[in-house]
């Protein structure tokens, strides 16, 4: 498939004319890259961390009033239907997009609330920009007429990215995927990866 025709395929998933499936082929660096951010335990994470296994990266915040818990939602759901063998694979990465207000210890029970494997991570501004722009990450405050200024919702993209176990870019899947069809297509991607 030519570079240009995958380039297609993935602007017609972000924006959700598409479905994802294991079998559609992206450039591999179209979305990922480095990332240096802060655990719970406010420790730092990297991106090199998980060489090895599959990533599976979110990024939403946690004042989202039904966007980020129904996409969450949905993940957790994937995982759990997955045979243990692939999804223990996979780690689940919550990224904030907000860390003025998601803090590294906020950040990390909120994400283990929808699943216990699923690492929240926050940091210093900067290091959540550097993350946000690595996966080419929409998002922008928003400030509700009369609401205090502590009050504005993030409006951003609400993807969720499979990274291989190389780091690169495998595919993405869109708001409101369906969990039978996120377990479906990871399950293919680590089973090829096995050779099974």
């Amino acid at each position: 498939m030519s570079r240009n025709k995958a380039f297609l395929i993935a602007v017609l998933i972000f924006i959700g004319i598409g479905t994802a499936r294991a079998d559609t082929v992206f450039p591999p660096n179209l979305f990922g890259g480095p990332f240096s951010l802060t655990d719970e335990r406010g420790n730092t994470v990297t991106n090199a961390d998980f060489r090895g296994q599959f990533m599976l990266i979110y990024f939403g915040y946690t004042f989202c009033p039904d966007i980020c818990p129904g996409d969450l939602s949905r993940l957790a759901t994937a995982l759990d239907s997955m045979p243990p063998e692939n999804a223990d694979r996979v780690q689940p990465i919550f990224i904030t997009v907000d860390p003025e207000r998601d803090t590294p210890d906020i950040t990390g029970p909120y994400a283990a609330a929808f699943h216990p494997r699923f690492l929240g991570l926050s940091g210093a501004p900067d290091a959540v920009k550097q993350a946000v722009i690595a996966y080419r990450v929409h998002r922008a405050k928003v400030f509700p007429e009369g609401a205090a200024p502590d009050d504005y919702l993030v409006s951003h993209s609400p993807n969720a990215y499979l990274m291989g176990p190389d780091g690169g870019f495998l595919t993405l899947f869109p708001h409101d995927s369906d969990p039978s069809a996120i377990a479906a297509a990871i399950t293919a991607y680590v089973q090829d990866a096995s050779g099974s």
